[in-house]
């Protein structure tokens, strides 16, 4: 029975393989999960099930942080029927002002892409790189929402989470000391990811405050 790019995506999904991290550079707490292996794993499982994807990039110069702002658009065709397609849009990402940005933006909105497109739950299986699972529910329409702004070198997504995980000050104080060093990173090379980690841990302190004031 012939698919349809619907039921081809799915079984991509269902059969993306685990992408393999990289190595975890010196006080960094996490291995990066890296574009090209990103690519690698979605690439297959979209070729192996008759689906081929392309992408386009938007540029924008955002000057009050100085970097430029890349959002990708990807297409997904079915390359027995090539008049249909999926649309993949609003991944984006921040690069600095320099002869690399521009390529390292499109990488970063290139790869998280690509995740979105598969469905793929990222979780840290051990040091040796990612278990990709799918989800139960398979969506092709992407969130309105903010996205994560991401960074290769820090797991921003998990960083916000240990914040937002505390259960007193006592314990917020003691996160926002384990990731002392990569917020410093942060700052200096992704302002970005920077704000959006710290507006999250805000609103967490913000919350474990006024429970304290409730409880007095």
């Amino acid at each position: 029975m012939k698919r349809n790019i619907y039921q081809k995506l799915h079984d991509a999904c269902l059969s993306a393989g685990s992408v393999k991290k990289g190595t975890k550079a010196n006080g960094m707490h996490f291995a990066p999960l890296l574009h090209d292996s990103v690519q690698e794993v979605a690439t297959q499982a979209l070729l192996d099930n008759g689906l081929y994807a392309t992408c386009n990039y938007l540029t924008e110069i955002v000057p009050n942080i100085k970097q430029v702002m890349v959002v990708c658009t990807m297409r997904v065709y079915d390359v027995d029927d090539p008049t249909q397609h999926i649309l993949v849009d609003g991944c984006s990402a921040f690069g600095n002002l320099d002869k690399f940005g521009t390529g390292n933006a499109m990488s970063y909105s290139r790869k998280y892409a690509f995740l979105n497109l598969l469905n793929l739950k990222t979780g840290i299986k051990d040091e040796d790189g990612y278990n990709a699972v799918p989800f139960e529910q398979n969506s092709v329409e992407q969130s309105v929402e903010e996205p994560t702004y991401m960074d290769d070198s820090i797991d921003v997504e998990a960083m916000m989470d240990a914040f937002r995980n505390t259960k007193s000050l006592k314990d917020f104080e003691s996160v926002n000391e384990q990731y002392k060093n990569d917020i410093q990173f942060l700052i200096k090379n992704n302002l970005s990811a920077y704000k959006q980690v710290y507006n999250a841990a805000d609103v967490h302190k913000t919350k474990l405050e006024n429970k304290m004031v409730s409880k007095s």
